[in-house]
Order: C-alpha cells, then structure tokens, then sequence
C-alpha cells in the first residue's frame, strides 16, 4: 500500500482549508490503496494562547512544541512515505526550513487556497509579524513537485516558480451538505438571510450592514439575520446574535438559512479566495449572493445559479427579489447545487484528486 504523509498546522476537523481540501478526500484515497498519516502542530488546548493577545511566553512554548514536532517528523520517519503532501505551510514562522528537510524525504506536494504570498498576520498577533516571511509562499511552490493551486489566480502566482501546477478546487461533500436536511417552513415563515464564517472574517459580513438595514426597514418581520462563526457577535438594532461554529451541527445550522451572503471586498486578498461559503450555501440548495470577486464569478451564472453583486444597490435589489419570490429561491437553489455537482463537489474532483496523487508516485518509480 503507498502511504501519504499530510503535514498542517491544525489538527482534523478545525480549520475549513485543511477540512476541504484534503481531510474530505481521506477515506477514498484509503479505499484506493493510499495509507496516510496526519502531522499537525496545534492542539486544542493552544488555540486560546496562540491566536490570543499577548501571552508571549505561552505563545513560545507552543512554537518550541512545533519545532520538536517538526524536528521528529522530517527525520527518517518522513522517509517511509511515498507522497508528503504540506497544506499551506508545515511551520507557522517565515522559514522553509521543516518543508525543505520533507522534501529531501519525498516528492512534495504543495497545496494553497489563499493569496498567502500577501502578509495578512491576525490582529492579535500583529507584533509578530516581523517572524513572517513574504518570499515563503514563492519558496514553498518553487520547492515543491506538484502545486495544488484552489483557482486559477492563484495558480497563475504559482507556475511563476513551478511548471507542475494542477488547478483543484476548494470542494464540498455532496452527501454532507445536501437540500435534505433543510426542514420545510410554513409559506409566511420569516426569511432567514444568513452569513457563515469566523471572528477574523466577520468584518466581511459587515460591509453589509447598510444594506441590511434598508432591508429590516422595508420588510419588518418577514425577514431575520442570522450570523454563524463567531458566538460574541451582537447587532441589537438588527437582533443579530452570533451562534457559535461547530463541526456537529454546521449543517443544521446552515440549513436554517433561506438565502446565503458571501461579501467581500475587491483586493488582491480577495482575488484568491475560493469561494467556499457560497459553494456550502449552493449545495444545500440555497440561493447565494457572492460579491463579483475572483472565482466568485467563475462559480456563479448571474441570474441562473445565483447572484453577483457590485455594490450597494445590487445587494438590495437583489436580496429583495429573493425575499419577495420564494420560487426564486428554489430555482435558484436548484441550479446552485447542480453548479457544484458539476465541479465543486468532492464527487467531481476525486479522481482527479487520486490522478495527481498516482502521477507523483509513478515519477518517484
């Protein structure tokens, strides 16, 4: 049996990146005769002191945890694999130095669905941004042999430094987020319009917030906010109260939702994203509004599977229109979730997932 070691910072069902870009693809990899190994630096118990403000000294003990970690990891036993496959980055400081010692193992695979390249350090850990490295990313892609790349902006950045770059979609399981599990409303039940994400990402979602507010004096009752992510965030005026994200009712929290929001801005940021709220929202049979960014626009077909908005005035005219029209909501829903089968679903890139595994191996014979 060939064997994948899958390195990461976090551990199994904690970060949305790792979730579904690999994590969701582990049991039909086994099941084509791929044993793997999971190799991750954070603990639950650390997330409060490593994504915390300050607490310096707790933050040093769990970088010199991850070095030991990594120090262990890409030694001998890192040999005995066929495939290292390294998510974003297998250290949380500037240096490749743990990636290079993988890939002197092994061939490399290096996967990424951001524009990393870009410093985006986390309010709380500002004061260490000086331990990142902008010329990592490029490092890491030139080092590696295969680049999963989640669009194709982003792979455009990587076949600067490396020719094997494969365009393979941030995916979602089809069988986890299907339109069956949303429970039937009555006809006059208040339309829930919705948002999923973190406390990081939350300012994305109140962008919206004007509009939002034309939206509750327009419609009254027949409409209500929901925010999923981040269990501190309050909106009295709107009666927003954030509801924690869990790996056990996601779903049934996402179903709630009759219409699904991904705003954002237009940045270089932006422009790599992957559009993964509006794929959930999509496969659950939901109508998305997605602002018009990057692969934004590849997913959806205006007016047909969802819609793209601009600004302002496009975001309410078209919320409104969905508000109004519940046929509008399940055509939509309908041709959302076929989108996705189509390619953004874990059934449509399986097997190119395994290819791309299978071509590593054969090189390395």
């Amino acid at each position: 049996m060939k064997r994948i070691l899958f390195v990461a910072l976090h551990r199994p069902n904690r970060s949305p990146s790792q979730r579904f870009r690999y994590e969701q693809y582990l049991d039909f990899l086994e099941e084509h005769g791929y044993a793997y190994e999971l190799s991750y630096l954070i603990e639950a118990e650390d997330d409060p002191v490593f994504y915390g403000a300050g607490q310096y000294l707790g933050k040093m003990k769990v970088l010199l945890k991850s070095i030991w970690r990594l120090w262990r990891a890409s030694g001998a036993w890192a040999k005995q694999f066929d495939v290292i496959y390294v998510q974003r980055e297998a250290f949380m400081l500037g240096t490749s130095f743990f990636e290079r010692r993988f890939a002197k193992r092994a061939p490399l695979v290096f996967d990424f669905d951001d524009s990393i390249w870009l410093q985006n350090v986390s309010t709380n850990n500002k004061a260490l941004g000086f331990l990142k490295n902008a010329n990592k990313t490029a490092e890491l892609i030139a080092l590696a042999d295969m680049v999963f790349a989640g669009n194709r902006y982003l792979a455009d950045y990587a076949r600067q430094y490396n020719d094997c770059v494969k365009v393979l979609p941030t995916t979602v399981d089809e069988q986890r987020h299907h339109p069956k599990f949303k429970p039937a409303k009555a006809a006059d039940a208040a339309v829930c319009i919705g948002w999923t994400g973190s406390f990081s990402t939350v300012q994305y979602f109140e962008q919206l917030l004007p509009v939002l507010r034309r939206l509750k004096e327009k419609y009254g009752d027949k409409i209500y906010f929901k925010l999923i992510g981040d269990a501190n965030y309050s909106l009295p005026e709107l009666d927003i109260r954030g509801v924690a994200w869990t790996e056990a009712d996601e779903i049934e929290q996402l179903v709630e939702l009759d219409i699904g929001l991904m705003p954002l801005p237009t940045d270089e940021w932006t422009k790599g994203k992957c559009g993964l709220k509006g794929l959930q929202y999509m496969a659950l049979g939901l109508p998305a509004v997605m602002s018009a960014v990057g692969v934004n626009t590849e997913i959806i077909e205006q007016g047909v599977n969802g819609y793209l908005a601009h600004n302002e005035e496009e975001w309410f005219a078209q919320l409104s229109a969905l508000i109004e029209s519940p046929e509008l909501r399940a055509e939509l829903g309908r041709a959302g979730r076929q989108r996705v089968l189509e390619e953004y679903a874990v059934v449509a890139q399986k097997e190119r997932y395994l290819a791309f595994f299978d071509e590593l191996v054969a090189k390395k014979k």
